[in-house]
């Protein structure tokens, strides 16, 4: 039989904390042993400190340079491990958040899963930083929660067994509480990170799509928007915090009444009103120095255990995403992604028989060839896989039946790179990176001159319209531009960049006839200049002015 639906997830959250820790599971051992002997030490320096003030009051003052000596000496030891168990715990933090960055950035780089590239870029700069306080608090409070109270309540058990069975019945308690608090927490951190996730999408969204909201007027509706979406968060957030000092307040509680239990005993032990509870009768007053100095010790590894383990709620909760995240299907892309020579031969594009394999579903393509200086249309309903043909045709969807060919050779892992040397492809959304646009139009920093290129796209005037001209930013989506404004600015990149083949997806549209026009007209400008073109687009105009066009109809392969 199966396991329980809370079974599966405790197994595939205990199978995501082993590929997070076990890399660095030598320094948290390490760590842990380290953190383990500085807290050991403590019971030396509370035997020296009784020591030194019972004999103060028995009048011999001879033991205080040997107590304060040996004291200060335990003191220095516990700072030196603690910092070298700090130093273990941190390196091993560093690394692994190191790995998991470089590991999501290179898996979305080389096939992309269906979240947006806002909740990688909070998962990255947000949400992977929480891992830290987990790796360096929560591993060693485990350790520590295990070991040092047993050897506490194992000494004070051998001065005294009342005080013994005190911490005995208040101290499990504590882990008890824990564990039911420990639940509530990481459901409200899973709830809070998800909040995170949504309200960058959110942001997003709504700046990509900023100019149509100040052109429709919709700007109180988007204030109103991340209004809601940030109370969302705020709420999400209070949940985390009220989880956290609940469980705090509880532990002192229990830590308070442990510690005044045992000081009341003491107490009227050495007046003299409890005669029965310790090994030697009466209790001495260096004994009830040293359970007075040794209890507080007693409940400090379940408050480290208590803190880290909010921090434990927020690491798994990152863990989840991360595995979610690796388990997603994704669209791979076919090659290595490096940087090759161009593949050599005469430009031509021949698909036959060719199916791309998307998660879930294939879809079939056309078959045709493509020489050197001809332009296609690719048409067809939408959903029919216009979009899936160009991205095939560049490789960057693996083809799991029939025969892509590019230049004479079979488009696999070995061609791809080098194939994509000689390619050029236009997104129907445009994406500006962080550059001038002297840099964007230029990526590959050749030096040429973009003035030619821009006045071939006739995009010349209004680049030059700009307030700093070529070396204006326009930030992710085109701020400052229109449409079809940035639609040609890609054009001209692509002409900068010298491919031969230029993939257009949707270059027309949402644009009105004037601009489609203008973009039109410059991909025919393109053609006239030597480059192979193939669109996808619903634009009769634009198939139109393609030498030819090849319907792909809607239809899926059966898997």
């Amino acid at each position: 039989m199966s396991g329980s639906p809370y079974e599966k997830t405790s197994s595939l959250r205990h199978s995501a904390q082993q590929r997070i820790i076990a890399p660095v599971s030598r320094q948290l051992r390490r760590a842990s042993v380290l953190s383990v002997i500085s807290g050991l030490i403590w019971p030396i320096q509370a035997v020296f400190v009784a020591w030194a003030i019972s004999g103060w009051v028995a009048g011999e003052t001879g033991r205080t340079l040997w107590a304060a000596g040996f004291f200060v000496l335990g003191g220095l030891i516990r700072a030196l491990l603690v910092k070298r168990a700090g130093g273990h715990l941190f390196d091993a933090a560093d690394q692994t958040i190191r790995r998991e960055r470089n590991l999501l950035i290179t898996r979305e780089a080389r096939a992309r899963a269906s979240a947006s590239s806002a909740e990688i870029a909070a998962l990255l700069v947000q949400k992977l930083p929480l891992l830290q306080p987990w790796i360096t608090r929560y591993y060693v409070a485990m350790t520590r929660v295990s070991v040092l109270p047993l050897v506490l309540v194992g000494l004070t058990f051998y001065v005294s067994w009342v005080a013994g069975l005190v911490l005995l019945v208040a101290g499990p308690l504590i882990p008890i509480f824990m564990a039911l608090v420990g639940m509530a927490a990481e459901d409200a951190s899973r709830k809070q990170m998800d909040e995170i996730s949504t309200m960058n999408s959110m942001l997003m969204e709504r700046l990509s799509a900023m100019l149509d909201i100040r052109l429709l007027g919709a700007t109180e509706r988007a204030a109103a928007d991340f209004t809601s979406r940030a109370e969302a968060l705020r709420s999400r957030t209070m949940a985390v915090l009220r989880v956290a000092f609940l469980s705090s307040t509880v532990l002192e509680l229990f830590s308070a009444i442990g510690v005044a239990m045992l000081a009341v005993f003491i107490g009227f032990s050495l007046l003299g009103e409890i005669t029965f509870g310790s090994w030697s009768t009466p209790l001495t007053l260096g004994e009830g120095l040293f359970l007075l100095l040794i209890a507080p010790e007693f409940f400090q590894p379940f408050r480290d255990l208590a803190a880290a383990w909010h921090d434990r709620a927020d690491g798994l909760a990152v863990v989840t995403e991360l595995d979610a995240l690796d388990s997603a299907e994704r669209v791979r892309f076919v090659g290595r992604a490096e940087a090759v020579a161009p593949l050599p031969g005469a430009l031509s594009l021949t698909l036959s028989g060719a199916v791309a394999e998307l998660p879930g579903r294939q879809v079939a393509l056309p078959d045709f060839t493509l020489s050197a200086g001809q332009s296609l249309a690719l048409t067809g309903p939408s959903g029919a896989g216009k979009t899936t043909a160009l991205a095939a045709i560049a490789g960057l969807v693996p083809i799991n039946a029939g025969q892509v060919i590019v230049c004479g050779s079979v488009l696999d892992d070995t061609t791809a790179d080098a194939w994509r040397q000689r390619i050029s492809l236009i997104p129907q959304v445009p994406h500006f990176s962080d550059h001038t646009l002297r840099e964007w139009l230029d990526p590959e920093g050749r030096g040429a001159d973009p003035w030619p290129a821009l006045a071939l796209a006739e995009a010349r005037q209004f680049v030059e319209r700009l307030p700093e001209g070529l070396d204006s930013r326009l930030g992710q989506s085109g701020g400052g531009v229109s449409g079809g404004e940035a639609r040609r600015l890609m054009i001209a990149r692509a002409v900068l960049s010298g491919r031969e083949l230029i993939l257009a997806d949707e270059p027309t549209a949402d644009l009105d006839p004037d601009t489609a026009a203008q973009v039109i007209r410059a991909l025919c400008r393109l053609k006239e200049d030597g480059h192979s073109l193939i669109v996808a687009t619903h634009d009769p105009a634009l198939v139109e002015a393609m030498n030819r066009a090849v319907e792909i109809k809607l239809m899926r392969v059966a898997q």
